[in-house]
Order: structure tokens, then C-alpha cells, then sequence
């Protein structure tokens, strides 16, 4: 049995990865400030003896006897991390020195949850993680954007300075049941007005393209990252190659749910990324030949389940 601490343990990714880890028998610290997790996420778990849950915000220091920590902590949809800009980039910064700090004292092993973002608008495709990105640092996505670019920078130093266990893993769009219905993201904005039969938004012309990865997909890869050899550092890129237009996307949710919304388009939001498709083949060489398993259909069937039954 490990002892694991999940940050940002009761949000949408972080609550499916804290259940795989109790499942497999290990002890679970959830940390969570619950700006943008909720409890609902892990009521289901409180019953279970070797899970904690604990109010707390990474901005401040931590301390606690762990084997492995996955710093999952940081709005990740456009709505929720544009909503106090400040306040994100903080979390991405110290808590990343907050948790690194942790880690270095411990001895334990540490796994940064980054971003496809950190690729920004791409002007390479698909990506690699050795393209450096095409970001806009002062723009209205930099405090997320930016902020997980330093928090690998931070890693990677903790790592050559100070022989911190690190891994990073740069996670590209994901979904799946326990997704918030107003977090702004692109397969929730989309079932949750298919079911209510609102006009489905589109933002731009709908050909923008995104890879859309189911969550237990990435949970499983997580995991592997974590236990690969410490030469093993990352970052990873941890998603599902296949490549659709968001007009796609939109018609499939259409057709699932068989809704009578409409598709309407909106103006496209500064710095939205055309294209989003990773490369994953480093992901597979290194987690012990990891893919993605789940097909979008199937993934939508148990997402849109989900949302029919949420209150």
C-alpha cells in the first residue's frame, strides 16, 4: 500500500484518478479547495477507510508524509481560469514550488499535471514534446497557459538541482462523466444544451480541430507515467490522436442524443487553437505501449448517460 496525495483530488480528472488509486489499494489524501471541484465528485468515497478529504489551497504550504504526490490542482476550461486570472497563475506557480518544496523534504515522487495548452495556437501537427509552442504570454489564456509552461520549467529545475523524482504530463482534451455542466469546455457546453435542445454555440466556423480523450484512458496512462523509472521525467504527451472539427463533434452529440437543437455560430475567442492533435508515440514507448482504448462514440454514450442523470 502507497500513501498518494491527489491536488485538485475533487475535480472532474482528479476524482476518477482518486478512486482508480483506492481501487488498487492504496491510501488517498484528496486536497482540494473546491473552487472549481466539488464534493459531489468524491461523496462516493468517504466511507472508504483509506480516504482523506482536505480543504486546502496549494497557494499555501502543505505538510504531510506521502509516497507519491499528482499535482492535478488548477482550473482547466477557459470559463473557470479566466474567471480570476491572479488566482490561476498562482496556483500553477506555487503550487507547484509549494508541492516540489513537499516533495524534495519527503523524498517523494511528484507528477505535474500540464497541458496541451502549453503548445498554444500550433504551428506544428501534429505535436511532439519537443515543439516549444506558440503562445501568446499576455494574452487572455496566458495565466493558464503560462502558468503550467513555468510549473514545468520549475519541475524540470527541482529535478537538475535538486534530484526531486518528477514526472510531467501533458494532458490534451478530456471527458467523461463527473465533467462540471457549466465549465465552459466544448463537450460539456455541448451535450448540456442537446439535452435541453438549446442552440448547440459553435465558436468560429467549426473547423477548428480538437482530439477529445476519454477519462479513464488518461487515468490509466497517469498512473503508468508515475511508475515508470526515475530516469523517466517526461513530459508526456497523454491523449487520443484521433483529430476532429468541433462542427463534428457538435452533429455526433446531435445524432446520440437525437435533439432538436440547432447549431449556431458565435464569434471565435481571442487565441483559440486551430488545430489540437498529439503525437503520442513517446507515450507509448515509455507506458508500456498506452493508448487510448475508448472511441469517441462510446465515450459520448456514458458522458451524455451522465448528464441525463445529474441534478
Amino acid at each position: 500500500m502507497k500513501k498518494i496525495l491527489v491536488t485538485g483530488g475533487a475535480g472532474f480528472i482528479g476524482s476518477h484518478l482518486c478512486e482508480r488509486l483506492l481501487n488498487e489499494g492504496n491510501e488517498v489524501i484528496c486536497l482540494d479547495n473546491f473552487f472549481t471541484g466539488s464534493k459531489k465528485n468524491v461523496i462516493h468515497l468517504l466511507n472508504r477507510p483509506y480516504f482523506e478529504l482536505i480543504r486546502h489551497d496549494i497557494t499555501m504550504p502543505y505538510f504531510v508524509e506521502v509516497d507519491e504526490i499528482y499535482n492535478l490542482a488548477c482550473p482547466a476550461s477557459p470559463i473557470h481560469y479566466q474567471h480570476n486570472a491572479i488566482k490561476t497563475i498562482k496556483t500553477s506557480v506555487m503550487g507547484a514550488i509549494n508541492m516540489l518544496g513537499l516533495a524534495k523534504r519527503i523524498k517523494a515522487k511528484v507528477l505535474q499535471a500540464s497541458t496541451s495548452e502549453v503548445y498554444g495556437d500550433p504551428i506544428v501537427h501534429p505535436q511532439t514534446e519537443d515543439y516549444w509552442g506558440n503562445c501568446n504570454p499576455i494574452g487572455k489564456r496566458s495565466c493558464y497557459d503560462e502558468g503550467k509552461r513555468c510549473a514545468e520549467s520549475l519541475f524540470v529545475n527541482y529535478y537538475h538541482q535538486n534530484n526531486v523524482r518528477i514526472k510531467i504530463a501533458r494532458i490534451f482534451n478530456t471527458y467523461g462523466p463527473g465533467m462540471s455542466a457549466n465549465d465552459g469546455r466544448v463537450v460539456s457546453n455541448f451535450i448540456v444544451q442537446a439535452l435541453k435542445d438549446e442552440d448547440i454555440t459553435i465558436f468560429g466556423n467549426g473547423n477548428q480541430t480538437r482530439s477529445f480523450q476519454y477519462v479513464d484512458d488518461l487515468v490509466e496512462a497517469l498512473i503508468r507515467l508515475m511508475n515508470t523509472d526515475d530516469s523517466v521525467i517526461g513530459p508526456v504527451n497523454i491523449g487520443n490522436p484521433n483529430e476532429f472539427t468541433i462542427l463534428e463533434l457538435a452533429e455526433q452529440i446531435l445524432k446520440i442524443t437525437n435533439s432538436k437543437s440547432k447549431i449556431i455560430h458565435l464569434p471565435l475567442p481571442e487565441d483559440d487553437p486551430s488545430q489540437r492533435q498529439p503525437n503520442i508515440s513517446l507515450a507509448k514507448k515509455l507506458l508500456n505501449n498506452w493508448e487510448p482504448k475508448v472511441e469517441l462514440n462510446n465515450g459520448l454514450l456514458k458522458t451524455i448517460e451522465y448528464f441525463k442523470n445529474i441534478k
